[in-house]
């Protein structure tokens, strides 16, 4: 009777752990497309993404960059203040989305040029997205605006 239930108690462990394997198999599967990176201007030049591999890319609108296109297709530069890399985003802009502002897009490189699916501007006048305030910090770039920051 004890090796009976010692036995029913073992398999029930296995099968708990072949389920929790599955599970967690599935989740990463269903995920993989689902979770962008954050890279900087510099990061895409000294370390180019796979072809193909969606991220998001953040930085500021280069002055002097925009450039609009045929219909809604708009090409522009962003930059860390170190390096630059051009995009190309066919859509609707947010209306606060500018030159020397900060935007985070989201999309893939094709040929040296990343080609965005999504962009995102700051939406007042003082917000940055964080990913861009920490790369330009990297870069040495960017001063708290608020004493205390």
């Amino acid at each position: 009777m004890k090796g009976l239930k010692k036995q029913r108690r073992i398999q029930v462990i296995l099968l708990a752990f072949v389920a929790l394997v599955g599970a967690t198999g599935l989740v990463g599967y269903a995920m993989k497309d689902g979770i962008n990176f954050f890279r900087s201007p510099t990061q895409v030049v000294e370390d180019p993404p796979r072809i193909g591999e969606v991220f998001r890319i953040g930085g500021l609108v280069e002055e002097g960059s925009i450039v609009r296109g045929q219909g809604e297709t708009i090409s522009f530069r962003v930059t860390d203040t170190n390096e630059t890399v051009p995009v190309t985003y066919t859509g609707i802009l947010p209306d606060l989305f500018s030159e020397g502002t900060g935007m985070v897009g989201t999309g893939a490189m094709q040929d040296g040029i990343f080609v965005a699916t999504e962009i995102l501007a700051k939406h007042d006048e003082t917000y940055m997205p964080s990913e861009v305030i920490d790369a330009l910090k990297e870069q040495g770039v960017y001063k708290d605006e608020k004493p205390g920051s």
